[in-house]
């Protein structure tokens, strides 16, 4: 049945579109913004699960999907560690990606270097980036940095390899950054996949975790070898985008997204999340934002079971349009329901892609419109006041000629409402191929979850 309504002044179809936190922010803004690389400033990611992609789990077999991904409009592919897994310890049959047995190799499993390079060759020619997962903190019990140089690893009390403390990571050994030597040999590596590997970049385990001068000092020497190297750090640390990392995680946002799901936080958390980030971050700072990732999938809940089999399209709309960069993970287009298992064999279920062009739409849009591009190349971010703002959260954001209008309905039940500030002139429905004109503030009604973004 159609409904129309006036918003922003329009008439249009309603549809019903129905790792724990590691780190604390630190309450102090850093001073010294760190500079992009201008091919940064509308990219998407796409985090690949090498093993669980494809029946193959192998390089070859994921390089096929590289058009599909490239049609999506992901700019970044983020490969989860692609080294050898340790023995020693080992979690499950397969292990954990994030036990690194060697950092100048590629597992087995996967393929050979050749089969990696080939990947990467075929991501350039689509005009992709490819950034690979990189574990600095940690090795596995038999990386072969414990034969030949056990003075890069922290030792327990008996002179033995351990776990990081705090931690139940009982397969991976702690590294030794007050050694020089660990850092020169790390560095090192992370080089070697710049040349030799020819990737783009870094997304690094655990960042905070490991001292934030060696990543400053560390960012340098790979700019020596690449200038428009890409950093991305699993950390929620200002501090670290200051002279190291391009981007960290918004994990903070992503839990008061799941707080507000519950019924434990309020939409009013959103706004002062936003406050939080403008006090300590700097403009040009980039957070990515998900509603899911590998830790998230297998261990904390899919999206349908934190957000809802009708919520959980409306919260990704929130989180591809409130920030930064926008991330998908293997299998979320698939309309992935399930947890993949991690130290085990476990193929996506693809079918038929059943939320590919949901996906395809707002991560083009993010391509496409200033209004929501990264850092200081974005637009201002302006709420919109309704008369029922505990469950509707809209949003105006604005750069330029561009602007993107974003209505969301986070009840379920239908919600009569009216808004002010709506912006004027003539604006496109991402969802509903037609021109909406803005008219009046009139009595609108949204339905459950419903979900609506306008754009110019």
């Amino acid at each position: 049945m159609k409904i129309f309504i006036q918003l922003i002044a329009i008439s249009l179809f309603l549809v019903s579109c129905n790792q724990p936190e590691k780190q604390t922010e630190k309450e102090s803004k850093p001073t010294e913004p760190e500079i992009h690389d201008v091919w940064s400033k509308n990219a998407t990611i796409y985090e690949v699960n090498i093993r669980q992609h494809t029946p193959e789990g192998t390089f070859k077999a994921f390089k096929t999907d590289i058009p599909r991904l490239h049609e999506m409009g992901i700019k970044i592919l983020w490969l989860m560690p692609v080294h050898p897994i340790g023995e020693e310890n080992r979690k499950g049959n397969k292990g954990s990606y994030y036990s690194v047995k060697d950092y100048k190799a590629v597992n087995p499993e996967f393929g050979t270097m050749e089969d990696f390079k080939s990947l990467v060759n075929t991501a350039h020619e689509y005009d992709m980036k490819v950034i690979i997962d990189w574990v600095a903190n940690h090795t596995a019990f038999d990386n072969v940095w414990t034969k030949s140089n056990l003075d890069y690893y922290n030792l327990d009390s008996l002179g033995k390899l351990q776990p990081p403390e705090g931690t139940d990571w009982w397969d991976v050994a702690d590294l030794n950054y007050d050694n020089p030597d660990t850092r020169v040999a790390m560095i090192d590596a992370m080089q070697f996949w710049l040349t030799d590997g020819m990737i783009d970049g870094f997304r690094c385990d655990v960042a905070s975790f490991v001292p934030t001068d060696f990543w400053e000092a560390c960012r340098d020497s790979l700019e020596n070898v690449k200038p428009d190297v890409f950093m991305l750090a699993e950390a929620n640390a200002p501090e670290l985008l200051v002279k190291a990392f391009d981007m960290d995680y918004g994990w903070e946002f992503m839990h008061i997204m799941n707080e507000i799901a519950k019924g434990s936080k309020k939409l009013s958390a959103l706004d002062d999340y936003r406050l939080k980030l403008d006090s300590i971050y700097q403009e040009d700072d980039y957070k990515m934002y998900f509603t899911t990732n590998h830790d998230e999938n297998s261990w904390n809940g899919t999206v349908m079971e934190r957000y809802g089999e009708k919520g959980h399209k409306t919260y990704a709309v929130l989180a591809f349009t409130f920030g930064d960069m926008p991330l998908v993970y293997s299998g979320q287009e698939a309309g992935m329901d399930y947890a993949l298992e991690f130290f085990e064999k476990d193929t996506v279920e693809w079918g038929d892609y059943k939320l590919q062009d949901f996906y395809s739409a707002l991560l083009k849009l993010n391509l496409d419109n200033k209004a929501l591009w990264n850092g200081e190349y974005g637009g201002s971010f302006e709420r919109i006041k309704s008369l029922h703002d505990d469950v509707i959260y809209a949003y105006h954001r604005k750069k330029d000629e561009h602007e993107v209008v974003v209505v969301l309905n986070f009840s379920d039940k239908d919600v009569s409402t009216k808004f002010e500030g709506l912006p004027e002139g003539n604006f496109l429905s991402l969802f509903e191929d037609e021109e909406y004109t803005a008219i009046t503030s009139q009595e609108i009604t949204l339905a459950p979850f419903a979900y609506h973004v306008f754009y110019k």
